[in-house]
């Protein structure tokens, strides 16, 4: 006799509303609750109901991208390549005008009164602002899964939290079970075989029980494709970039960080601390500082990495954005770039080039990617080996660096 919900929740001496939080990744759950919810999941060998949530499989003409800054350029143009894919997908745009004659589309009123036509197939993007939020992101994963959304595009590094990883996890396997394409793009991958779950810790009340749980229930569900995933070489970028600046001859140089819990953060500064390292150059704590990938963190990270250290002849930001508030604060100091300090960025966003100097950067092919997983998420392209491929950047070199 199959195990039902309500058994697990008389195992584990809880609600069944409870034990669908725990399951579904929703806050708040005390972790003891959490713990003895798993446990009780793992003893009865409870597994998502594959056949049942397919019975719901999506079926909207809704597509969702979650995106943490809808003003960072970055993101922006992820979000509109994905969209331009959506649109180019339609063939045609609704627009005013007689009724199809074909039938291949619905005959709707204009908001001016005459006919519209919408296409079949047409999707709504809807771009959610997670604000870096854990907690808005995985609101907005639940929500789109309830809208029956068709296809989830979830967009930047992701948050370095054991108990957020295995919600989001959840999530995700919950969409593609019921039928939801899900892209991931400049994200690492969330499955517990591609090893996204790095950032857990290595010993834990449940960490190694809800690996169990989310392998058996992706192994035994009937349809539940793994999420499509395109990130980024963040590691491989950083590390050309500061060999770039040890190759003109800097050995002092200053790293400006992104904020310390998100795996961006950690993949650019590990590749920075790897050129470092297999040059022999020492890398004292004091010349790194995290801060926002803004213009504002990257100004104030600088005075105080100036504090800090008189000697720097170069300082490294996390993207180019926070390298903008970099420049800002030299100047404001009185020191020329590159003369005095050589700054670079990572991104290569569309203001890089015009900076004054222009900016050396990492190019990372922004609006290819976010095409690609526009594609991918309206099935019109054939997912990677493995639905993991791995997007390199490319060494741009301008004039706000040079030899110390």
């Amino acid at each position: 006799m199959a195990v039902t919900l309500a058994d697990v929740a008389a195992r584990a001496r809880v609600s069944t509303a409870t034990v669908s939080r725990v399951l579904n990744g929703n806050y708040p759950v005390a972790e003891s609750t959490r713990a003895r919810v798993l446990r009780a999941v793992a003893d009865l060998e409870y597994v998502v109901n594959g056949p049942a949530s397919a019975l719901a499989a999506a079926a909207s003409d809704l597509v969702g991208i979650l995106v943490n800054d809808i003003a960072d350029p970055f993101f922006g143009i992820i979000a509109s390549a994905v969209q331009s894919e959506l649109s180019a997908a339609n063939g045609r745009h609704i627009d005013g005008g007689a009724a199809p004659r074909t039938g291949d589309g619905d005959t709707r009123r204009s908001p001016g009164g005459g006919p519209a036509l919408v296409p079949a197939g047409e999707k709504l993007a809807v771009v959610c602002n997670t604000g870096g939020s854990p907690e808005r992101e995985l609101t907005y994963l639940t929500l789109l899964q309830r809208q029956r959304a068709a296809a989830v595009v979830l967009t930047g590094g992701a948050v370095k939290d054991a108990d957020h990883a295995a919600a989001v996890t959840a999530a995700l396997t919950r969409l593609t079970a019921a039928g939801t394409r899900v892209v991931l793009c400049g994200r690492p991958p969330v499955s517990p075989e591609s090893g996204a779950w790095e950032a857990r810790p290595v010993s834990g009340t449940y960490t190694d029980l809800e690996a169990r749980i989310f392998q058996r229930a992706v192994r035994k569900a009937p349809v539940a494709p793994s999420p499509i995933t395109l990130a980024f070489d963040n590691r491989g970028g950083a590390r050309r970039l500061t060999e770039h600046l040890i190759s003109l001859g800097h050995r002092h140089i200053g790293y400006v960080a992104g904020p310390a819990g998100r795996t961006t953060t950690r993949h650019r500064l590990e590749g920075h601390r790897e050129a470092l390292s297999a040059h022999g150059i020492p890398d004292p704590a004091h010349r790194t500082v995290h801060g926002a990938y803004d213009r504002a963190a990257g100004y104030d990270a600088t005075l105080e990495l100036l504090r800090r250290d008189s000697t720097l002849t170069a300082i490294v930001a996390a993207n180019d954005t926070a390298a903008l508030g970099v420049c800002a604060a030299l100047r404001d100091r009185g020191l020329r770039i590159p003369g005095d300090i050589s700054v670079a960025g990572f991104d290569d966003l569309p203001f890089s080039a015009d900076a004054v100097p222009a900016l050396t950067t990492v190019r990372l092919p922004l609006q290819e990617a976010g095409a690609r997983a526009g594609r991918l998420a309206m099935g019109r392209e054939m997912p990677p080996p493995g639905e993991i491929a791995t997007i390199h950047g490319d060494l741009v070199v301008r004039d706000s660096t040079s030899a110390p």
